[in-house]
């Protein structure tokens, strides 16, 4: 495997500065947290996906809430959420139906509530990532072929309960990933989320797929994979990290005793793909510019970790 030295280096110390960030921003310091203007200008995620905003409101929010839930609730509130992947349209979905279970769930009333929304001018989609957009149950609104996918789901293919028997992630996945609507990237994404219950307890080091950022960014890391996959690539960081780290002599403070997880070494190419756009331009890929300036939240993030990680800040 041939790397390209300086993107590869750069890899860890994005990992390493980006969390910097995030424990500085823990012990209440203020901006700008780092001397690097990359980072001080542009918005990135954390090299934790957990500590990341969205995925903070669904364990305060969606799953660990206070509210004691079925396994199949859980599961449909939590696909239900990251279909949107918006806390203000959960909100609002909260607030007309007093909470988002199987039982409040109707397709033709909560269509209304979204799209008065949207015929409001609010968006009730986030940006981060596109969910996709065909007209996959002959609806031209998104969010109605979405609706309709979810009742398939839940309601016809009792898909909760599916899921909950599941004894990988590799099995959910795929599960996930025979319905429309619904891609590789996506399907990683939701397993992901669902292993943040308490309804299953899938290892994580079993299963990754790139998404499109991860493997802009692999191919910007190496000449010459011999032949490895991308998800093999992602493995190697991940199974190299702390010799990496020490290499390089950066001091990665990590989150209780969690090692940077599959997950997480593909969202840092991901990231990675982005901060090269501005540090190492010369790289070209189809994407040149960075779309996202920073823009601090006043409102403080209350970080919480599903309780079999045994983490607590």
């Amino acid at each position: 495997m041939k790397k390209r030295g300086e993107v590869y280096d750069l890899y860890w110390y994005f990992a390493y500065e980006r969390q910097n960030i995030f424990w500085k921003k823990i012990r209440g310091e203020y901006f700008p947290w780092t001397n690097d203007t990359i980072l001080q200008e542009y918005k990135f995620c954390n090299s934790y996906r957990v500590n990341d905003r969205v995925s903070q409101y669904l364990l305060n929010h969606v799953i660990y809430n206070g509210v004691s839930y079925s396994d199949e609730d859980m599961i449909f509130r939590i696909i239900l959420f990251k279909i949107f992947n918006k806390e203000e349209t959960w909100e609002l979905l909260v607030d007309h139906f007093h909470d988002v279970t199987l039982q409040s769930f109707n397709v033709k009333e909560y269509s209304l509530v979204l799209s008065y929304a949207r015929g409001s001018g609010q968006s009730i989609y986030n940006d981060a990532y596109i969910s996709c957009a065909n007209k996959a149950y002959g609806y031209d609104n998104k969010h109605d072929n979405h609706l309709a996918l979810l009742y398939q789901m839940f309601v016809v293919d009792k898909l909760g309960e599916k899921i909950a028997k599941c004894k990988t992630m590799k099995e959910a996945f795929f599960l996930l990933k025979s319905y429309p609507l619904i891609g590789d990237f996506m399907a990683y994404q939701l397993v992901t989320d669902i292993n943040y219950s308490d309804v299953v307890n899938w290892s994580e080091d079993e299963f990754t797929v790139a998404g499109p950022g991860a493997v802009r960014g692999i191919k910007k890391c190496f000449l010459d994979r011999e032949g490895m996959s991308n998800e093999e690539i992602i493995y190697y960081m991940y199974e190299h990290q702390d010799e990496e780290f020490k290499r390089l002599h950066l001091p990665f403070k990590r989150i209780g005793n969690r090692p940077l997880q599959l997950i997480d070494c593909q969202n840092i190419f991901c990231e990675l793909d982005k901060y090269a756009r501005v540090a190492l331009p010369d790289l070209k890929s189809n994407r040149v510019k960075i779309k996202k300036k920073y823009n601090p939240k006043k409102a403080k993030i209350n970080y919480v970790y599903p309780p079999k990680w045994n983490i607590h800040l």
